[in-house]
Parts: structure tokens; sequence; C-alpha cells
């Protein structure tokens, strides 16, 4: 599988990149934590690296603008072709930057694309009109929130708690804290959008079997 990796400023508790098929961005800040790894693009108005890069695959952005630079540079992204996006550094520091991450998420999923963003040993997806399958082998918990003000036809399969063909409300956490029981699982909605956040103790395994 094609992969666009994207490298944020924020939280990096790991810094793992396929190399097979790979395409990575440096997001701002995300530049500094890259060690020996080459970008191929590097993107953002540089107010938390401190200093643009001077290299040929630099993009510079006005700081006054209508995107942050995590959306600019999935939109690097797609425009390559990519339809699948792993992002760290997306998560942690300020709490507004996390949450424009997580719509982030919703928008690739609109788009019918795939978002995943690293957070500390857990990982968060998005989802619109779909069904995404979490490996069986997991442990720890799961949770799936509605990102519309209504998601209709929700099934939840192969989890300690279940749902078919339910409701969720942007406003009302009926899907928080759910659980892996080692079985193979669904999560799917007819109309709508889930975020979906789970504990992830090995995200190298996880990326290697996309």
């Amino acid at each position: 599988m094609k992969i666009c990796y994207i490298i944020g400023a924020g939280n990096l508790p790991l810094l793992y990149i396929k190399k097979q098929n790979s395409f990575v961005i440096a997001a701002d800040g995300g530049y500094a934590k890259l060690g020996e790894i080459t970008p191929d693009v590097i993107v953002g108005d540089f107010d938390s690296l401190g200093f643009v890069p001077k290299t040929p695959n630099t993009i510079t952005l006005p700081v006054k603008k209508d995107v942050t630079d995590m959306k600019y540079a999935t939109e690097i992204g797609i425009q390559n072709g990519y339809n699948t996006f792993i992002i760290y550094g997306g998560t942690g520091g300020r709490e507004d930057h996390t949450f424009a991450n997580y719509t982030l998420l919703c928008d690739l999923a609109s788009k019918g694309l795939r978002g995943y963003l690293i957070g500390h040993n857990s990982i968060t997806t998005a989802i619109s009109n779909t069904a995404v399958n979490l490996p069986k082998h997991k442990e720890g918990t799961v949770s799936v929130f509605s990102a519309s003000d209504i998601s209709k036809g929700v099934s939840i399969k192969g989890l300690e708690y279940t749902l078919e063909d339910e409701e969720l409300t942007f406003n009302h956490p009926l899907g928080v804290s759910n659980s892996f029981i080692g079985m193979d699982n669904e999560i799917s909605v007819k109309s709508g959008t889930l975020l979906i956040m789970w504990q992830e103790k090995c995200v190298k395994d996880f990326i290697d079997n996309l």
C-alpha cells in the first residue's frame, strides 16, 4: 500500500516509516523531528520551526492563511495520488491543534480517503458512509464517536458492546470505552462520519499490516 506520512510538531513518542511506496511530508516543526529521514516535501509557515529550510522541496506558506500546515500537507499528498495518510506529531501540545487534526481525519474520510492520527499508545481514524475492520488480536479500549450531528445506521460487531443499525449523535458519547474481545470486528455507518479511537501498543505492526 502507498502511504503518505505527515510529521508535525506535536508529541512524537515514536516515528516509524515503512519505506516501500512511501511519501514523507514534514509540516513545519515536524522537520526537526525527522532525524536522518529525508522528506519529499517540507511545508509550513515555519513559526514552530523558527527558520525556513533552504531546500528545493520547501514550500513556504503565509502565517495568515485559511488552512493549517497539516491540512496543506494532506492536500499535497492527495495531489501526488495518495489515499492513506499516517500522521505523526499531531497530538499533544495545544488542544486546538489536536482537535483540528481530528477534523482533518473527518475531511479525509468525506473524500473517501483514510487518515490515521498516531498518539501516545493510541490511533484515531475516521470513516464516512462505510465500514472498517480493526485487527481482532488487539487489546484495550476502542471508542466510537459521531463527528456528524447525527450518524445513522451505525453498527458495531465483534466488540464487547454491540450496536445494530442505531443512531449516534455528536453530543452524546454513547460509544466511549468499548473493548476488544479477540473476535473479528466491524464498525460501520450508513450515513454520517465516525471518529474511532483505540489503544495501540505496536504502531509498527499496525502500519506493516495496512
